[in-house]
């Protein structure tokens, strides 16, 4: 079962990750069903090229606008009508064996909102900075996580569905299927285009997956509107295309300032901050490697160290720590970075 709930994960992963042309016709139908089964007629179709343009403008013929948004019913009105269906649904499951059904709640559904929170959402809340968290709820409805989950267990575990849950099913699968985000108003549906490129890295035990790129935009859409990413963290154009040290040195942004240091690599940034060495020690969590301090300011240190687990390059990454100034010894610095004394992280079988 470990093995086709990966598939079927993976499966609704790259749904999600799409950066296929919409199919239009197929969004169109199945969103317009979704309307009849809340009693509303077919809406008229706004197609914008990207999620920083669904709000931007306010679509022909509608009566919402951007300025209102979180007053538009309409979204809470089909996440209430998903939420009824999932209620059903899950009165199947009870039978399922229970190491079974969490074994699919982790690979799967767990799985996808993690990816969800890490890759997805973020590009969403920096188009609509200016939307309200109540609104923004709305992303879990339209997202692929709850259908994976209700397919992994109808397809690996057997949980049997009523022919009426299988056509709402394939309404909201449909939807998910043929195209992007999209935003349902009284009488105008906004729908955004697919990205047309995405990059990400898995960074979980279950296939979780988050934005990054080193060469260019992560994501990046057809009107032109992109983010950066590094390691799921976004950063400005310049962390990737010129990481130069006067900028680090400025950046505010303590995350921001990690990447641009990671981009440029830790041996360069040393050398060319001009940081004055403190002191080496071999790291007891980390037998066979050696743990360095640099001065970085007045009040702040840097402990370089590498890390305990190896990547999924078979690589070991440097990474720095930024620690307080009054410490003196790599140890110590070690250790206050766990909350341990240097005896106790002495102690350590191996950090990771």
């Amino acid at each position: 079962m470990q093995r086709e709930a990966a598939a079927i994960r993976e499966q609704w992963l790259g749904r999600a990750l799409s950066t296929q042309p919409t199919d239009r016709p197929a969004a169109e139908a199945a969103i317009s069903a979704l309307y009849r089964l809340i009693g509303l007629p077919p809406p008229r179709f706004h197609w914008v090229s990207s999620p920083l343009m669904a709000l931007a403008t306010v679509p022909p013929g509608a009566r919402q606008s951007a300025e209102n948004i979180d007053d538009w019913p309409l979204p809470a009105e089909f996440t209430s009508l998903k939420h009824r269906l999932s209620r059903e649904l899950d009165c199947q499951v009870g039978w399922v064996h229970r190491p079974n059904e969490q074994l699919l709640r982790q690979q799967v559904l767990s799985s996808l909102n993690s990816s969800f929170n890490s890759a997805f959402l973020p590009p969403l809340l920096q188009a609509h900075s200016g939307v309200s968290w109540r609104y923004r709820t709305w992303y879990d409805t339209p997202y692929v996580a709850w259908l994976a989950h209700y397919d992994a267990l109808h397809r690996a575990a057997g949980v049997p569905f009523s022919a009426g849950q299988h056509r709402r099913l394939a309404l909201w699968t449909a939807v998910a299927s043929a195209c992007h985000w999209w935003w349902p108003g009284e009488q105008v549906c906004v729908v955004s285009e697919r990205p047309v490129a995405v990059h990400t890295e898995v960074w979980g035990d279950d296939g979780e997956v988050r934005l990054h790129h080193a060469d260019g935009p992560a994501l990046r859409y057809g009107d032109g509107w992109d983010l950066y990413a590094w390691h799921g963290t976004q950063v400005p154009p310049w962390v990737l295309e010129d990481p130069a040290i006067d900028r680090i040195a400025n950046e505010p942004n303590v995350e921001v300032r990690r990447c641009a240091i990671e981009r440029l690599g830790w041996g360069p940034y040393i050398e060319q901050a001009g940081l004055r060495l403190v002191a080496t020690a071999p790291d007891p969590g980390n037998p066979g490697f050696e743990l360095r301090l640099y001065d970085m300011r007045r009040d702040t240190k840097v402990l370089l160290a590498i890390n305990g687990s190896v990547e999924r390059d078979g690589h070991r990454r440097r990474y720095g720590l930024t620690v307080p100034g009054f410490l003196k010894d790599p140890v110590d610095a070690a250790g206050w970075t766990y909350g341990l004394s240097a005896e106790q992280y002495s102690l350590l079988q191996r950090r990771t």
